[in-house]
């Protein structure tokens, strides 16, 4: 008989919480009455974040709303990859050639600072050096490609192997791409042992970390700030905001600058390594160029394909969604027609309107956000970079610094334009344009 689907992400599957000495489940602790610091949102921001200021000796706690691992930090697909979504044409028109190169090499130092955590001793991401495979969704996405990647700017290119329609195969077992490319450089991570390890690496920094208790509301008041919870307040003079793509009801400020936007994904059964390897030879992560991407890669243990992408025009239920990411997938491989789906999922990536990361203060109360879809990299190493801001240690400052932090009218932090504008990327898609 046919197991029922698990709306667990594969990657939770064998996770289980600390125990106590009696072998129980951990118990959570209270949010204290006073504090130095408090940050909201438990995922790879806020832990960073955490850390850098507990080192400082400052008093930290970490809020957040769920069990470790029910935001995105927890359910993402785990790709590794240069992570800034605007050209340095684009950004020089807006900024300027100088900011422009700064804010480029953010992307580069995010992957570094990646690396640099993975080495450190019993840091445990389940690290895959494997690169990542970006197919071109029509010929004439190839010729572009080739044209980027031929010129790239000095100082600032990655390793990149074009892939030409005939070789394609060497990649990827697949008729659906034109080409493409290899970033000799991507990886792939197991999102939930990422995000145990940058828990126990806060913990052991000092940070006290407080789950399944949701930060209600934030009040400013002399010297600081009270922040009421579900079980109680708590005093700080500085707070974090670190939610990304949960951005509830906290600050309206905030909400209407960025736009949670759900990522679905969805697992196969057991395949073998064997098949999969067949599928993706080197075992890389896939997406592919289409403007309603889609992200694919095997499993950590290598015995599945995990695939991924925007399944609706509006949020839904996970399962609601399996049926057309599985024509997705088999849209890729055919081959998979018989293959059983036995796991689906969802999480909320923050996008934001000039597809730029934001982080910054106002008397206080910090934030650090909207990484349009690549926290992995971007968040610890954002979180890093503001913990040491409010501990006011060197090393604090980033070329976002100053940016315009830009809404859209009548947003309110229910994105009302998201379904049609997903509408029209998909028939573009489908025109090949």
């Amino acid at each position: 008989m046919a197991q029922p689907l698990s709306l667990t992400p594969l990657w939770q599957e064998n996770w289980r919480e600390p125990a106590d000495g009696q072998g129980d489940q951990m118990r959570m602790p209270e949010p204290p009455t006073h504090t130095d610091v408090l940050v909201i949102g438990g995922g790879y921001t806020g832990l960073a974040a955490a850390r850098e200021t507990a080192v400082a000796g400052l008093r930290t706690v970490v809020l957040d709303a769920g069990a470790p691992g029910a935001g995105c930090s927890g359910r993402n697909g785990g790709q590794v990859a240069y992570s800034l979504k605007p050209s340095l044409e684009t950004l020089t028109a807006r900024v300027g050639r100088e900011r422009a190169l700064a804010i480029r090499r953010e992307g580069f130092a995010a992957l570094e600072h990646l690396r640099h955590l993975i080495a450190e001793p019993g840091f445990d991401a389940g690290f895959q050096p494997t690169g990542g495979f970006v197919g071109a969704h029509t010929r004439r996405h190839y010729e572009r490609m080739a044209r980027a990647v031929a010129n790239q700017p000095q100082g600032l290119a990655e390793r990149i192997r074009l892939v030409p329609r005939e070789e394609q195969h060497g990649e990827i077992a697949t008729d659906l791409y034109h080409g493409g490319c290899v970033h000799l450089d991507d990886a792939s991570i197991d999102p939930m042992r990422m995000l145990a390890s940058m828990r126990r690496r806060a913990s052991a920094a000092g940070a006290m970390l407080v789950d399944r208790t949701p930060a209600l509301r934030i009040d400013r008041e002399r010297g600081g700030f009270l922040v009421t919870t579900a079980t109680g307040a708590t005093r700080a003079r500085c707070v974090l905001l670190a939610t990304n793509g949960y951005p509830g009801r906290l600050s309206s400020w905030h909400g209407r600058r960025v736009v949670p936007i759900g990522s679905y994904q969805i697992a196969t059964e057991p395949l073998g390594s064997a098949r999969v390897r067949a599928l993706i030879p080197h075992g890389r992560h896939v997406s592919d160029t289409r403007r309603v991407v889609v992200y694919f890669r095997p499993s950590p243990d290598g015995e599945r394909l995990v695939f991924g992408g925007r399944a609706a025009l509006a949020e839904q239920d996970p399962r609601v969604c399996v049926p057309r990411l599985t024509h997705m997938l088999r849209q890729v491989f055919p081959q998979l027609e018989d293959v059983r789906i036995t796991h689906a999922w969802a999480g909320f990536v923050a996008y934001t309107f000039d597809t730029l990361p934001h982080l910054g203060e106002d008397r206080g109360l910090f934030y650090c956000m909207g990484y349009c879809g690549q926290g992995v990299p971007l968040a610890p190493y954002l979180g890093m970079r503001v913990g040491r801001r409010i501990a006011n240690l060197d090393g604090g400052s980033t070329a976002f610094d100053g940016l315009e932090f830009p809404a859209r009218a009548y947003h309110r932090g229910r994105p009302w334009f998201l379904a049609p504008a997903v509408w029209a990327y998909r028939w573009l898609d489908r025109l090949g344009l």
